[in-house]
C-alpha cells in the first residue's frame, strides 16, 4: 500500500500526497486525479473541498506549528 502524506502548509492548504480518496457527508466520492490533492482551510474557495488558491486572495493567516511531543 503506497504511503500517504498530510501536510499542513503555512497560511495555506492540507496536502495530500498520496492515494486518497474525498468523500461528501452522504459518501458520494469527489473526482480526484493525480497524486497530489490540496484540501482548503480558509473556507474562501469556489471549488471546496478543494484549494482554488483563495486563500492568497483574502490574506488566510494560520501558521501554528504541530505541537511538540
Amino acid at each position: 500500500m503506497a504511503e500517504l502524506k498530510v501536510t499542513v502548509r503555512p497560511n495555506g492548504p492540507y496536502v495530500i500526497q498520496g492515494p486518497v480518496q474525498v468523500v461528501d457527508w452522504h459518501g458520494h466520492p469527489y473526482p480526484v486525479s493525480g497524486p497530489v490533492t490540496a484540501l482548503c482551510r480558509c473556507g474562501h474557495s469556489e471549488n471546496k473541498p478543494f484549494c482554488d488558491g483563495s486563500h492568497k486572495r483574502v490574506g488566510f493567516q494560520h501558521e501554528e506549528p504541530a505541537p511538540a511531543e
